[in-house]
């Protein structure tokens, strides 16, 4: 029942949120944050040595069940959640914003399918999720966003919804294949998709995967992500890069490398190989960039690629990786983007190219936004060192000789990740100081938002222990 309440509480909140005007609405909000993250967090913690599960009869005569079920990926990704939209909720609680019932109402019904897709063990609940996930980012897009929204928004609509049908089509597929019985359990759905010839396998693999490499977003179907996470207002763009592209590499791990194991096979170095070019070359393209957002955005999906490749490798030590540094690259993220928005707010710019100075004006946020940084480009003794040093050992150790060529070039994307960031510090936070809108450095929220995110930064650097442990057992089991 316990896992219930993870999707029942950031619902019944959101739907509730739609009625409360002003002030009450934020407040209702950050309470409903707070309590999911405590449950999230119980839920981590008691996990082990048994998954929690949950299931009760809901459509008998499709063969599918609200079936969930919380191991330690799944927890995990539930506790990232927890955590980066309560962040969201305190550091942007003294931010005006239009309508703020609604605004609050959509962000906790998108983090209620945020839920639902990470704990779903039933392939059709999980479809049913997914999209309750996308459709209230499509709104708060569309309705909050900047000046170029609605053709940003259109966009990635189409993107996201194209790949939706091809992933319905494959799971409907999948079912019908399973002996007679037309279930959309998650067990029925492997044996069904792993028996299939693998000719079959094959052309199913990109029905599958392309629906996924949408949402992650993997070259060279990732040109909706900038322009979407620019034109998002920034609490929309923590949950799309923070949470929801962790969908698309969640679904590949528990719902394609399992159900599709001749299709991943024959593809996996197509696949590593799109990966490897996108690091590169959305890190040469993040070295262009002046606006902080766009040199963000295009650094997330480098990161991203580097996890999709590694995914692929059939790897114990990688699929390790990819669980830690999908937290990781969360909780960076998440603190990239609040410093970003409170740059603007207080500059009136995202031009690096205006800017300049914060050490002197906002010495504050100066060392919040260089210790966010280090830790996005995984400097050791950050939590991002530690799964990053696991992906290119998975990548390393890869069945095919070639792996080590493609370790190679895709370590060009720290180099690479070091020249922008290290620019980015330089021209921001450093030089002529630029006169600031507000003169405040830090308002108390933001302040603990902040300290949120440095204290995993720093612990999880220092003592991963407790990260490794929740999800070793699950690496184990996906490497096949």
């Amino acid at each position: 029942m316990i896992l219930i309440l993870l999707i029942l509480i950031p619902l019944l909140t959101g739907v509730l949120s739609f009625s409360i005007k002003g002030e009450g609405a934020k407040m209702l909000a950050l309470i409903s944050s707070v309590v999911t993250m405590i449950v999230s967090a119980y839920v981590s913690g008691a996990n082990s040595p048994e998954p929690i599960t949950y299931s009760h009869e809901w459509i008998p005569m499709l063969g599918t069940q609200f079936s969930l079920l919380a191991d330690g990926m799944s927890s995990m990704l539930c506790l990232l959640t927890g955590i980066v939209t309560m962040v969201v909720m305190i550091t942007n609680f003294n931010k005006e914003v239009e309508n703020p019932g609604s605004f609050h109402g959509f962000l906790l019904l998108a983090q209620a399918g945020l839920m639902g897709v990470f704990l779903a063990s039933d392939a059709l609940l999980f479809y049913f999720f997914w999209e309750l996930a996308l459709i209230p980012v499509y709104f708060l897009c569309s309705r909050w966003g900047g000046e170029k929204r609605i053709p940003v928004t259109f966009k990635f609509f189409v993107y996201t919804f194209v790949g939706s049908l091809m992933l319905l089509a494959a799971l409907i597929y999948l079912s019908l294949q399973t002996q007679g019985i037309n279930s959309y359990a998650w067990a029925d759905i492997v044996r069904a998709g792993s028996s299939l010839p693998p000719a079959q396998q094959q052309g199913l693999f990109w029905l599958v995967f392309i629906a996924f490499a949408i949402k992650m977003p993997i070259f060279p179907f990732h040109t909706w992500q900038p322009d979407t996470y620019e034109q998002s207002p920034t609490p929309v763009t923590i949950i799309l890069s923070a949470l929801m592209v962790k969908m698309g590499l969640y679904a590949v791990l528990r719902w394609l490398l399992p159900v599709l194991p001749s299709g991943v096979e024959y593809w996996s170095d197509t696949v590593i190989l799109l990966s490897v070019i996108g690091i590169v070359y959305t890190s040469l393209i993040a070295i262009k960039q002046t606006d902080i957002k766009r040199l963000i955005a295009y650094s997330s999906i480098a990161h991203m690629g580097l996890m999709c490749a590694v995914a692929f490798t059939n790897t114990n030590i990688g699929m390790h990786g990819i669980m830690v540094q999908m937290f990781n690259h969360g909780i960076n993220i998440t603190g990239m983007w609040l410093i970003v928005s409170m740059i603007e707010n207080r500059w009136g710019t995202r031009d690096m190219t205006k800017l300049g100075g914060i050490a002197t004006a906002a010495p504050a946020m100066a060392i919040m936004l260089v210790i966010i940084s280090l830790a996005n480009i995984a400097l050791p003794l950050t939590n991002g060192f530690v799964g990053e040093f696991m992906l290119f050992n998975g990548l390393f150790r890869g069945d095919s000789a070639q792996h080590i060529m493609t370790m190679v070039v895709a370590g060009l994307g720290i180099i690479l990740g070091a020249v922008y960031t290290l620019n980015m510090i330089q021209k921001t936070a450093y030089g002529e100081v630029v006169e600031m809108k507000i003169t405040k450095d830090l308002t108390i929220n933001e302040y603990a938002g902040l300290a949120i995110i440095i204290s995993l930064i720093i612990f999880l650097g220092v003592y991963p222990k407790p990260l490794l442990d929740l999800t070793s057992e699950i690496a184990g089991m996906i490497v096949h």
